[in-house]
């Protein structure tokens, strides 16, 4: 296991225990389905999901940064840029395309899909931020790999955009208790936990909202981004509004639901009739 690998997964497991904690001790908001239902399935897709890349393709992203290194490849090898810049930039043309990447996710009915793996846990904690399909993972890096081929980053800036994709993913998933003033402070550089949440509401036009990981640039930017859910954190309800039943959420009812059950609208529209509200 390189260095990278070994970073990576210290600091995952050690943000992933430092957020259960923090759950534990002063928790947002009490869920409707108990962590001994939920945690099993999202972290055995989670250990499915990092044992099939590990023993597959590795740190891909990585090997292509050090290859197009090695070989000149890519956009920033042909600009004379100074280093900060290159790595800044490089760093914000990543996290810009997984942005990208999610709103793809959502449009197209076959991601889509795949996608709704996520959506379908029926609580938020930090185990939703794990809880994606393999195949999704699978393209999530292909797409990376293909980009980092095309801008030729630094290899440092795509280490730094891993680590910081991953813990951005584990705290804004988290269902921890953070004063309003201080969250409205954060939003202005991160995505928190009660911005992302609104994401993971079963109403179409808050599903299709807030799709950034890390930075709510992005959303602000491109007129993605909503404040708060329309029946308030503590009246929303959270999934997809076609997977309620907890029986179908098991690990293999979640590994085959991307071929069974009612996909539901996924659209990105702006406006619908009262009736279709619900993804």
């Amino acid at each position: 296991m390189g260095v990278e690998a070994v970073l990576r997964l210290t600091s995952a497991v050690a943000l992933f225990a430092a957020m259960a904690l923090w759950e534990i001790k002063r928790p947002r908001l009490s869920l409707a389905q108990p962590r001994s239902q939920r945690w099993p399935v999202n972290l055995a897709l989670t250990l499915l999901d990092v044992a099939l890349v590990r023993f597959t393709v590795g740190a891909a992203t990585v090997v292509t940064a050090q290859a197009a290194a090695a070989h000149d490849w890519g956009l920033f090898h042909g600009l004379a840029l100074p280093g900060w810049v290159a790595f800044v930039a490089a760093w914000a043309l990543l996290d810009f395309a997984v942005y990208l990447q999610h709103c793809l996710f959502h449009a197209v009915p076959v991601l889509w899909r795949l996608h709704r793996v996520h959506h379908a846990d029926l609580g938020f904690d930090v185990t939703t931020g794990l809880r994606f399909h393999p195949l999704e993972i699978f393209l999530s890096l292909a797409i990376k790999v293909a980009l980092v081929a095309a801008l030729g980053p630094p290899v440092g800036a795509v280490i730094l955009f891993e680590l910081l994709l991953n813990g951005g993913s584990l705290f804004n998933h988290g269902n921890v208790a953070i004063p309003e003033r201080v969250d409205r402070w954060l939003r202005c550089f991160l995505v928190t936990p009660d911005m992302h949440r609104v994401h993971h509401s079963v109403v179409v036009a808050e599903t299709n909202s807030n799709f950034g990981f890390l930075v709510p640039w992005w959303d602000r930017l491109c007129g993605t981004y909503r404040a708060q859910p329309a029946a308030g954190h503590g009246e929303m309800e959270i999934g997809i509004a076609t997977e309620r039943d907890p029986a179908r959420l098991t690990l293999l009812g979640s590994l085959l639901l991307p071929v069974t059950g009612d996909p539901g609208r996924y659209s990105l529209r702006r406006e619908r009739p009262e009736g279709e509200r619900r993804s």
